[in-house]
């Protein structure tokens, strides 16, 4: 089993420490937990411009923070998402610590939401970024990446368990959302931890249930999975080993 925490809050456009001071609460008062995940540019709310203004350079001060809060708390953090500032390029990027306080994962947003005009002020990451927390492999996308079924399938062919999408993913767009969780979860045979700023969080196991639906209030939620039920479902029908390869050379 494996107990995940998700932090359901909205953070304060553009009010940096106070965002801060507001995540360091959700993170300690989520009680003997193995995994805690932030939403979407929980540092800035979504999104500040001109970003400049309020982008963490090279993610630093996102990182000493989680890796401070992971070692005193004993526990990992999957840090949603942040501005990052690099070499003078802007990217939306999630961090994530171990218990040891180590950062052990980087994965930057891959599909920017033009609609949103994200692909105007953010650089778009080039890697699919997969984890281990606790012995148990994880895979990593941001809100827009969810759309993207073949991005996902890679980290499901990595060995991923568990799929962590920290989002600001507005309510307008739920009825699509919830469907694509689903499918996410179904067609690779994995959980989906969908952690959202706005409300409408949730956990899907890999047969497509809602473990967890969070509603529309600030608050942590915790739920412990089993591990052991996708591994079990996955033994008596396989679908990634069922796969017909002549497909990928259409």
């Amino acid at each position: 089993m494996l107990k995940i925490t998700m932090a359901q809050f909205k953070s304060h456009l553009g009010e940096v420490d106070r965002n801060f001071e507001t995540a360091e609460t959700f993170i300690r008062n989520a009680s003997d937990t193995d995994i805690i995940v932030l939403p979407e540019l929980w540092t800035t709310g979504y999104f500040p411009t001109p970003l400049e203004n309020y982008a963490d350079k090279y993610a630093q001060r996102t990182a000493d923070f989680i890796s401070k809060l992971s070692k005193e708390l004993n526990v990992n953090i999957v840090a949603g998402s942040v501005v990052a500032e690099v070499d003078g390029q802007f990217f939306n990027r999630c961090l994530v610590s171990n218990r040891a306080g180590e950062i052990v994962a980087t994965y930057d947003k891959t599909h920017l939401f033009t609609f949103a005009g994200e692909d105007k002020v953010f650089s778009a990451g080039k890697e699919i970024v997969t984890v281990e927390l606790d012995g148990v492999k994880c895979g990593l996308a941001i809100c827009y990446d969810l759309r993207f079924p073949e991005f996902i399938r890679k980290m499901a062919l990595e060995g991923a368990e568990i799929l962590f999408v920290p989002s600001a993913w507005t309510l307008l767009r739920l009825v699509p959302r919830q469907i694509l969780t689903k499918a996410r979860a179904i067609e690779n045979q994995f959980f989906v931890v969908f952690v959202n700023s706005v409300g409408r969080s949730e956990i899907i196991n890999p047969l497509g249930v809602v473990l967890a639906d969070m509603g529309i209030n600030e608050q942590n939620f915790s739920l412990s999975i089993d591990l052991d039920s996708g591994k079990k479902f996955i033994e008596t029908m396989n679908l990634l080993a069922d796969r017909n390869l002549f497909v990928d050379s259409i």
